[in-house]
């Protein structure tokens, strides 16, 4: 697979970004989604395209896949990306529960032509604080209660 992987995922994940930034949809970010040898999803960079922050060419083909095999369970397919993922598009990948990552560019190519992740990677390991960002819990029994009733529902589906 990995042979596979080198060579006809990545260039498809490479036209997909190529197309995105052609196109002014978004940065040079493609990704594909593959299972047993099928792609089941590709896309890429829309952030410009949806004036949506989150889709992000791995944000976008998991909501494709997950679309195309009616499920969020995607621990039977991998993902290539053209680059590392942002600590947002990786939360996404373990949520999806792909168990392998193929990608090319590191975090710090991308940052050298202006994406930045290195703070957020930085914020999350407590590196780095955001003075900008007020972060306010608020007590609220409802929300509890809410939980609880999750917690004790029998037809709930664990993700």
């Amino acid at each position: 697979m990995k042979e596979e992987i080198n060579n006809r995922f990545f260039k498809i994940a490479l036209e997909e970004a190529k197309k995105g930034m052609e196109k002014g949809e978004g940065g040079p970010f493609g990704a594909v989604i593959v299972k047993k040898g099928e792609i089941i999803a590709k896309a890429h960079n829309e952030v410009l395209k949806t004036n949506d922050p989150t889709a992000h060419a791995e944000i976008v083909a998991i909501r494709k896949a997950s679309k195309k095999l009616n499920r969020f369970d995607l621990s039977d397919c991998e993902i290539i990306s053209t680059c590392e993922p942002c600590p947002m598009c990786l939360s996404a990948i373990y949520w999806a529960k792909i168990k392998k990552l193929y990608y090319i560019c590191t975090r710090d190519d991308a940052e050298k032509i202006g994406f930045d992740d290195k703070f957020i990677y930085d914020a999350i390991s407590g590196k780095a604080k955001r003075d900008d960002l007020e972060k306010i819990k608020v007590d609220n029994e409802e929300c509890l209660k809410l939980f609880k009733e999750w917690e004790k529902k029998d037809d709930k589906i664990p993700y």
